[in-house]
């Protein structure tokens, strides 16, 4: 069961489990957030997915899109709100949803438990990441065990960007499906914060201004100047 909202990390994720496991499917969740255009790019991306890597097609499976408004109602963030992205008082960016990872793993966990799926594949990294504490490595192994302890079951929280920075990530989409899949996730994903999709850049659509983009942009230069000749 991959967590995929149709960002570059859970697009690569995606492919990461398509290309290790029989079958895989995807779970998302709507829950108020601005950048809603990733739920809009889930669709292509997945049937992207399926045109250009027949060898994956017959693995993946159903899609799921659940309804957690509430998480975006009781939020106040810049996520989830016409606010300002930045430092707040406590440390942490205004961007970070408190508890939504969490959140999203225990409803992954649920589905996946009638599902009869095992790994739960999300995009959570501790490299290159905002500060968020829901996406540390740490809070991923102490979810693994309060899944399994509170469902009897034997979950494994796949994690496979949590040592990658943006630029390795990039590497990553090109060795599970090469040049075509870079241009996928280039020109179909999105990740912008502000949920720009207009202008096509280099390293794909965004405001190329907020972290997101930020980040996105400069793996995506260093990944290709490892490249080059």
């Amino acid at each position: 069961m991959v967590l995929f909202s149709g960002g570059q990390d859970s697009t690569t994720c995606l492919a990461w489990a398509l290309d290790r496991f029989a079958a895989v499917e995807t779970v998302a969740f709507d829950y108020g957030q601005r950048h809603r255009v990733e739920l809009a790019c889930r669709e292509r991306v997945r049937a992207e997915l399926v045109r250009r890597f027949p060898g994956w097609a017959a693995r993946l499976g159903e899609d799921h899109l659940l309804d957690l408004g509430v998480l975006g109602r009781i939020s106040d963030t810049a996520l989830t709100r016409e606010a300002a992205i930045a430092l707040g008082e406590n440390g942490l960016p205004t961007t970070f949803v408190p508890g939504r990872n969490l959140v999203f793993l225990a409803f992954a966990a649920a589905l996946a438990y009638r599902r009869d799926a095992r790994h739960l594949v999300a995009g959570m990294c501790e490299t290159d990441f905002s500060g968020y504490p829901d996406c540390r490595d740490d809070t991923m192994k102490a979810m693994q065990v309060a899944l399994n302890l509170g469902m009897e079951r034997r979950f494994v929280v796949e994690t496979p960007l949590m040592w990658l920075d943006k630029a390795e990530t990039w590497e990553l989409a090109e060795r599970l499906g090469g040049a075509d899949l870079v241009e996928l996730v280039r020109t179909e994903t999105h990740s912008c914060y502000l949920g720009e999709r207009g202008q096509l850049h280099e390293w794909g659509h965004g405001c190329g201004a907020c972290p997101a983009c930020e980040l996105r942009a400069k793996g995506w230069r260093r990944y290709r100047a490892a490249a080059a000749p």
